[in-house]
């Protein structure tokens, strides 16, 4: 068994605070722990933007049992009015005796005040606790408190020589059955999933959440330059989940004004032929979507890519090869000239379900 330590207790925070990833918007994942006496006596987690915060949660289970207690916290606790109250006035207020940080605050106008004000109460802070793993949890609250912009995951699924469908577009099922769940677990822990055109065109997805238990569905965002997309996509008809169309000042006014009326968000970004990616990303995080799992055909994740606008690529891969040079593939864009150029992927990890392989790793550019 692991010794009973301040990683012990903030492995069970952070375990509490993984199990809420995708239900708390623009807000990050938090657990805590409050430890008396080698006795969990509170825990907690924050489940949604705007209700009580984990250290609340967890103080109103501990009660009176708070005073003198250590609290275990994956992040730093808030020292500003926001939706709710300050948690280290909660904390202090409680007279807990010491206060274990994973990590602190990335927002830059708060950073380091939370853990200074329970300080300044007399209470004993320790951070850095397993701060890494904390970091990583909360990474796309991390990109968007910091740049305003979503965090985007590209997600593919392809045979062992990259191609994403036959020749003749043929592509279900690249992957198997298990592979396919861990699709919709990602797509429950986003807030957005993004295709183009001719991923809708082809197939007429839904792009819903689709798990054994009941899943959140992520807004739809389609790329559509011309607006060429008929009103009967399932996407624009079905009421399932909000949808937003990417396209261009030129497009078609009076489908622009179809799509709004159906319902549908239309967002022009860039008046050229091509819509600006760039700006996309603004226009959406303006409208507080954090993260995007982007399941784009070959254009848009060679668009995306070119763009560096890709933060972290998970790529299954198929134990099948299909060939064909007119089969399509992962990435189509011009090109890099130079194999020194290329975009590498840090920080690998390598997982397997069933006969499908899944690489995860982190883009650099430049």
């Amino acid at each position: 068994m692991e010794p009973i330590n301040d990683e012990y207790y903030m492995r069970l925070a952070l375990e509490l605070a993984s199990k809420a990833s995708g239900q708390t918007g623009v807000n990050p994942v938090v657990g805590c722990v409050i430890v008396k006496d080698g006795r969990i006596v509170g825990v907690g987690s924050h489940l949604k933007r705007g209700t009580g915060h984990a250290e609340v949660h967890a103080l109103n289970m501990a009660g009176s049992e708070a005073e003198g207690a250590t609290v275990y916290v994956t992040l730093e606790p808030c020292s500003h009015y926001g939706k709710t109250p300050p948690c280290a006035d909660r904390i202090a207020e409680a007279r807990a005796a010491r206060v274990v940080i994973a990590a602190s605050d990335p927002n830059p106008q708060v950073s380091g005040r939370g853990m200074a004000k329970l300080r300044a109460h007399g209470i004993d802070v320790t951070s850095g606790v397993l701060e890494e793993e904390s970091r990583k949890l909360n990474e796309v609250f991390e990109k968007f408190i910091t740049t305003g912009l979503p965090y985007v995951t590209l997600k593919t699924a392809s045979t062992l020589d990259g191609r994403i469908a036959s020749k003749t577009g043929d592509s279900r099922w690249v992957t198997g059955e298990s592979a396919r769940a861990a699709v919709h677990a990602l797509r429950h822990t986003h807030e957005a999933i993004m295709v183009g055109a001719g991923t809708v065109q082809a197939d007429d997805p839904s792009l819903t959440t689709r798990l054994p238990v009941p899943g959140i569905h992520p807004v739809r965002i389609v790329t559509d330059a011309k607006l060429r997309l008929p009103l009967t996509a399932k996407l624009f008809s079905d009421g399932l989940a909000p949808t937003v169309v990417l396209t261009t000042e030129g497009a078609d006014r009076e489908r622009f004004k179809a799509l709004e009326a159906a319902g549908v968000k239309v967002l022009a970004c860039g008046d050229g032929e091509r819509i600006d990616l760039k700006l996309a990303m603004r226009r959406l995080g303006e409208r507080e979507i954090s993260s995007i799992l982007l399941e784009g055909g070959g254009r848009l994740n060679g668009a995306m890519l070119e763009a560096g606008l890709i933060d972290k690529a998970v790529l299954f891969y198929a134990a099948k090869i299909i060939g064909g040079p007119e089969a399509p593939g992962l990435f189509d864009f011009g090109g890099f000239a130079r194999m020194a150029d290329a975009v590498r992927l840090e920080r690998l990890t390598v997982e397997t379900y069933g006969d499908d392989i899944c690489v995860t790793g982190y883009p650099v550019y430049g």
